[in-house]
């Protein structure tokens, strides 16, 4: 039985033989060399890849590595299968049954049984430890894919029971927004009804004293609650359910301006009064303290947060690999091919395309996340305070791949966290 659920694992799905020149695709499934490459050949004229027994997709043919622990496995068990007897002959001087090969004592003494070959019985005893090794081997093996399955099964009822637990808590945080929102509603509402009847007022000095009674119903309250709950849940969702991370990053310093100095994980970059002569490159920012990230987006939805000093004033944001490196045109912000949200003193500014504007947010947290939806032509900055603060959202089209940039000004600095 053993031996059979052995067999079951180390078979080609494909050609339900026993793997020759298994490669792993990346979903983890293994096939045979020969096979799959028929599947993906055939694939090729639709315009997509996948895997036969997940259905996983991939946009261009997948590499195919060799899973060589795998092959080494599937060889030591076709070698420890025995070939079936066909014939088995009796020894005529002991009476005992042999297979082909007889080990029997007097036998080999006397001479008497030659019918078929003699063997001794310590090579007769050596080849049956062999065979008991690997019938050993396979029981191990066949465990150990057995506890591999059990742990993958425990896995996944792991990550249901999260996906479970965290839509429940985005429920309810949808439940708290919307009874917050009923409540603001409720009031507005009043304050429509009470400022009709105010206009049918016949009485001017009644109507100013009624007015000038009331209190004004705070019209920003409402905006910053809806907005800093649905960033919040936004946050939740893609960070929670999707299991969406933080994009790891790196600054480039081959962009880096020579009055700013790259730590050595290439995390962190501050400004700096010595020339750290870095060497020239057609990448390098010139005129101005900045640096672009060693990573490129060219689609898709990311994220990454970034730390600044409390002192000293600092920028982030996204630009084109074409941006210009030398002159003004290069700033970061002042030309079209470049997104940036700059904290100056204890305020907010963004800037593009050489215009600025306010946020109408003063900092209160030093931590910023970056949203970038390629596709969607939407880059967003939120301010990581208590609650989460949204900023300031640009919508464009992007047209080339992005990189994330970094201006950093005197006595300042930024960390990209991980």
């Amino acid at each position: 039985m053993a031996t059979a659920d052995l067999q079951d694992e180390l078979s080609c799905s494909i050609c339900l033989s026993i793997y020759t020149d298994p490669v792993m695709l990346p979903c983890g499934h293994n096939f045979c060399r020969g096979c799959i490459g028929g599947v993906l050949d055939a694939q090729g004229g639709s315009g997509g890849y996948s895997c036969p027994e997940c259905r996983a997709e991939y946009r261009e043919r997948p590499a195919l590595p060799r899973n060589r622990t795998l092959g080494n496995i599937a060889e030591r068990f076709l070698s420890a299968q025995l070939e079936p007897v066909e014939t088995q002959i009796l020894c005529t001087y002991c009476d005992s049954p042999v297979d082909l090969v007889c080990v029997c004592a007097s036998c080999c003494l006397t001479g008497e049984h030659r019918g078929h070959r003699v063997e001794p019985l310590s090579e007769a005893s050596e080849k049956k430890d062999m065979e008991e090794r690997a019938a050993s081997e396979t029981e191990r093996v066949t465990a150990l894919f057995r506890g591999i399955r059990g742990e993958l099964e425990a896995l996944e009822k792991r990550l249901l029971n999260e996906i479970s637990r965290q839509k429940e808590l985005i429920f309810l945080q949808l439940r708290d927004l919307i009874r917050q929102l009923e409540i603001q509603k409720g009031k507005l509402s009043r304050k429509i009804r009470h400022t009709e009847e105010l206009c049918n007022m016949a009485d001017p000095l009644a109507v100013l004293q009624e007015w000038e009674d009331e209190r004004a119903l705070d019209v920003g309250q409402i905006s910053e609650t809806l907005l800093t709950g649905l960033a919040g849940i936004v946050t939740g969702v893609k960070g929670g359910i999707y299991g969406q991370e933080a994009t790891d990053m790196l600054f480039d310093i081959n962009t880096a301006n020579n009055y700013l100095t790259v730590s050595g994980d290439r995390k962190s970059v501050s400004s700096t009064t010595k020339n750290q002569n870095y060497p020239l490159t057609a990448q390098k920012f010139i005129k101005y303290a900045q640096a672009l990230s060693s990573r490129s987006f060219p689609s898709g939805r990311h994220y990454w947060e970034v730390e600044g000093s409390e002192s000293g004033d600092w920028g982030v944001g996204v630009a084109y690999p074409s941006i210009e490196r030398e002159g003004d045109p290069s700033r970061v912000g002042f030309n079209k091919k470049s997104w940036c949200l700059t904290r100056l003193s204890d305020e907010y500014l963004v800037v593009h395309n050489h215009k600025t504007m306010g946020t109408d947010h003063l900092v209160t947290s030093q931590r910023i996340r970056v949203f970038l939806d390629y596709e969607a032509g939407r880059l967003s900055f939120y301010e990581l305070s208590e609650p989460i603060r949204h900023l300031h959202t640009f919508t464009a089209t992007f047209t080339e791949p992005l990189h994330a940039v970094f201006s950093i000004y005197k006595n300042s600095w930024v960390r990209i966290c991980s």
